[in-house]
C-alpha cells in the first residue's frame, strides 16, 4: 500500500554522501528541496548523508534520495532506510544493488534478449592482456560500480589498456572492458504514473569530446542535446520499447534512466542510472520537460514513488 505524503510531512532530502559524486548529489538535492518548498512540502529539509546518518534521520517520516554512487545509489541506504521503516523514493535494495554493477545489470538485461555490446569482466587479479584477447580495439574502459564517467576511459593498445585498467581500478577493483562502438548516443528515463512505467522523450547527446565524459556531462555548452532525439518513428519506438523493458527485468521502480548507443540500427544498452541527476545540467529533467512535464511535476512525481519499491 503507497504511503500517503502530506504537505507538512517531514521529508529528508538525501543528498551528498560519500561518494566521488558527492558535489553532483549535493547539486541535485539543493535543486529538489527548492522544488519540494515551491511545492508546499514546508518540512523537507536536506540531510547530508554521513557516518551519523542513523542519528540524522530521526524524526523524517519520508526520505527523497538525490544521493549517487557508492553507499547512496547501490543499495546500501535503500537497506537502511527498510530497516527503520522510512519511506523513500526510486529503487529498492535489490534493483538499486544490480544496476549499480554494469556487469550484473548486462547479465540480467541478457535474459530478456536485450541488445548488448560485447565486453568482458574483469576481475580483481585478472589478467587485462589476456581477457580482452577476444575484443577488437579500441576498447572502453568502466570501473563496474561507478558513475558520472569516473575512471572511464578509450584505449587504442595494449599499453594505453594497462595505464587505463590501474586508474579505474582507484575507483573498483572489478572492471568492465567493452569495444568502443561509434554510433549515436542517447539516453531516455523511465518514469512511473500510478505504478505503471513509461519512457519519456529520448535525448540524443552529441558530446564535443570524443565521448560522453564528465566534462561533457556536467559543464554547460559541452554537449548539445537534441531533445527529442532525430531517430525513425520506428527507432524511437524500439528505444523506448527497451528502456521499459529494462527497468522492468532489473526490477526498478519509480525512476531510473536508461543509457543507449545505437549503431547501425541497433539500440545496445549501456547501462541503467537508478537516481539520476536533478542538476540544472542533468538529463532527466530536460527529457521530462518536453513531455509536458516541468521541474517541479517531475520532483513530486518522483516523491510519490515511496513505497513503490517495497
Amino acid at each position: 500500500m503507497q504511503n500517503i505524503i502530506q504537505k507538512n510531512s517531514k521529508i529528508a532530502v538525501l543528498c551528498g554522501g560519500m561518494s566521488s559524486e558527492r558535489e553532483i548529489s549535493l547539486r541535485s538535492g539543493k535543486n529538489v528541496l527548492s522544488a519540494l518548498h515551491r511545492l508546499g512540502y514546508v518540512n523537507a529539509q536536506i540531510v547530508d548523508v554521513t557516518e551519523n546518518f542513523m542519528n540524522d534521520i530521526k524524526g523524517f517520516e519520508f526520505a527523497y534520495n538525490t544521493l549517487h554512487g557508492k553507499y547512496g545509489e547501490d543499495g546500501c541506504i535503500q537497506g537502511v532506510l527498510e530497516i527503520l521503516k522510512i519511506p523513500y523514493t526510486g529503487c529498492g535494495v535489490m534493483a538499486s544493488a544490480i544496476c549499480m554493477n554494469k556487469e550484473y545489470t548486462k547479465k540480467v538485461m541478457s535474459t530478456a534478449g536485450l541488445p548488448l555490446i560485447t565486453s568482458v569482466y574483469l576481475l580483481a587479479h585478472d589478467d587485462a592482456k589476456e581477457k580482452v584477447k577476444d575484443l577488437h580495439y579500441p576498447l572502453m574502459i568502466k570501473p563496474v560500480s561507478e558513475g558520472s564517467s569516473f575512471g572511464m576511459n578509450k584505449v587504442n593498445n595494449e599499453e594505453e589498456l594497462l595505464k587505463a585498467v590501474e586508474e579505474a581500478r582507484k575507483y573498483n577493483s572489478e572492471i568492465l572492458i567493452e569495444e568502443y562502438l561509434v554510433g549515436v548516443a542517447a539516453t531516455v528515463g523511465v518514469l512511473e504514473k500510478n505504478g505503471k512505467p513509461f519512457a519519456t522523450e529520448i535525448l540524443e547527446l552529441r558530446p564535443k569530446n570524443e565521448w560522453y565524459d564528465y566534462e561533457a556531462k556536467y559543464t554547460k555548452g559541452m554537449t548539445e542535446f537534441i531533445l527529442p532525439a532525430e531517430l525513425s518513428p520506428e527507432m524511437t519506438e524500439k528505444v523506448k520499447y527497451n528502456a521499459v523493458k529494462a527497468f522492468q527485468v532489473c526490477g526498478c521502480s519509480g525512476v531510473s534512466r536508461v543509457d543507449f548507443l545505437i549503431v547501425n540500427d541497433i539500440p545496445y544498452i549501456l547501462e541503467i542510472n537508478t537516481n539520476p541527476g536533478m542538476t540544472d545540467t542533468s538529463d532527466l529533467p530536460a527529457q521530462a520537460e518536453v513531455c509536458g512535464i516541468d521541474y517541479d511535476s517531475l520532483v513530486e512525481m518522483v516523491l510519490k514513488s515511496v513505497g513503490l519499491n517495497k
